[in-house]
């Protein structure tokens, strides 16, 4: 009778019943047998996608760092050559700058002998019109290589451009007005290679205030 109701305690309250080592070891063995299972080993096929993936992605990652180096190749490029042609314009400017600068005196004296030429002389007119044909020549030919003539009779003083050598009262124009160019200046290629020599005018001094002796 006691050992059927212990049989019928234990199946009414199954916490009660004891429970020995070997059982608690085989359902221990049996969860972690189920946890391994959930961890599958990848098949051979899906290893080999997934060192194919690898590989693609290297290859994409390759590709961009190749087309990003080649970008940086053709701008490097481009620079240098613009350095380059910035580098032989600059040294072609400065030798023409150079070869003009020498040219000057050549032009002042051609200038010079028109300027000073007597050309009342019937004798001396057919040479001075040959020096005059060749002055204006030789202007035409180096100005077709930049070089721009600074002649600013009439024109309002400008410092950058022009040298004054004299002041000389003047009522009949604005002060700072070109009244006479001794020399020309000249230009070349936006550079100034010699400012023109000129003489500017200038406010006559007011004569002296009248005062008023009724005051």
């Amino acid at each position: 009778m006691s050992e059927q109701q212990d049989k019928t305690d234990a199946q009414n309250n199954p916490e009660a019943t004891p429970i020995d080592d070997n059982q608690t070891q085989t359902q221990e063995s049996v969860t972690i047998d189920i946890d391994s299972a959930s961890v599958e080993t990848l098949s051979p096929e899906q290893t080999r996608i997934f060192e194919l993936e690898n590989e693609l992605a290297a290859a994409k990652q390759a590709l961009s760092d190749q087309k990003d180096g080649a970008l940086r190749a053709v701008a490097d490029g481009e620079n240098a050559k613009r350095r380059a042609a910035a580098e032989i314009d600059k040294a072609r400017k400065f030798a023409l700058e150079r070869f003009a600068g020498d040219l000057l005196p050549v032009i002042d004296n051609l200038e010079n002998a028109i300027r000073f030429a007597d050309r009342e002389n019937e004798a001396l007119k057919p040479i001075l019109d040959g020096i005059d044909m060749t002055q204006k020549s030789f202007i035409s030919t180096v100005e077709k290589n930049g070089l721009e003539v600074i002649n600013p009779q009439g024109e309002t003083f400008n410092p950058e451009h022009h040298q004054a050598m004299s002041m000389q009262e003047s009522a009949d124009v604005a002060p700072n007005t070109v009244l006479a160019v001794m020399q020309n200046g000249y230009i070349i290629n936006g550079r100034l290679l010699r400012p023109a020599m000129v003489m500017v005018s200038k406010a006559p001094e007011n004569d002296s205030p009248v005062v008023d002796t009724e005051a």
